[in-house]
């Protein structure tokens, strides 16, 4: 039965996913990233687990605020049946209502959040109504740590955080992008992206832009024997002027 529901719901959320990409323009594909001599470009969504570490903090609102509600009308109830049972109606629906908008706005954060990464870029897209990107480009990479609460523990994810000059890491700092550093929310496998990250830093710094540095070449000395000629020539050319 509730394979069934589940597949219900999927049908119905991929038919309402279609109408509002269409609606509000929302690119389907991942970004794309410009890739020097055909290097791999890495793209993949948060993990499956941070749905359902969204989806856990939904229910936990949805319990509080609905309880709240059911006290509120047998309150109302109790205090006037009519008056309850004439209302029952329009808390029903400020019961329900929300919180299909809101089920379905988690599976839609969760399908429109996209991180790629070339060998010298990282990009994030994330957003239906308002579509934010952000690109980091590795060589002004300054650091990179990995954030992992309680919560986030249970589930198995962690937040990977990459910095840049001049970004500062603060204690409330839960938005996909802040000022110069990029936020990859909901990844089970931080630990090989933080490596993967690394070694792009290194190579890019190293490197530049994905061009190898070139030596400069040491500056021509002159030997003796050719220093004493030129003099020879200087002091014959000062003899052939005019006095």
């Amino acid at each position: 039965m509730r394979a069934h529901t589940e597949k219900a719901a999927e049908w119905v959320y991929r038919g309402l996913w279609s109408i509002l990409a269409s609606w509000f323009k929302v690119p389907e594909q991942p970004p794309e990233l410009p890739a020097a001599g055909g290097s791999p470009v890495r793209t993949f969504h948060p993990s499956r687990r941070f749905l359902s570490y969204l989806k856990f903090y939904f229910w936990f609102a949805l319990v509080a605020i609905d309880l709240g509600l059911a006290v509120l009308w047998l309150l109302v109830f109790l205090s006037s049946h009519l008056a309850g049972l004439l209302l029952a109606p329009i808390f029903l629906v400020v019961m329900v209502v929300p919180d299909i908008f809101a089920y379905v706005a988690i599976h839609l954060r969760y399908d429109t959040t996209w991180y790629v990464m070339s060998d010298h870029t990282l990009r994030c897209r994330r957003g239906v109504w308002l579509i934010c990107e952000h690109t980091i480009t590795f060589e002004n990479v300054q650091d990179i740590h990995v954030r992992r609460g309680p919560v986030q523990q249970y589930f198995g994810i962690s937040h990977i955080v990459v910095e840049t000059a001049g970004s500062s890491e603060g204690t409330h700092d839960n938005a996909f992008t802040i000022g110069n550093k990029a936020i990859m929310e909901g990844i089970d496998n931080p630990d090989e992206i933080r490596s993967l990250i690394l070694e792009r830093v290194r190579r890019s710094k190293a490197a530049g832009l994905g061009d190898e540095r070139t030596e400069r070449p040491e500056p021509t000395r002159w030997r003796p024997a050719e220093i004493t000629l030129l003099r020879e020539i200087r002091d014959d050319l000062r003899g052939c002027l005019p006095t």
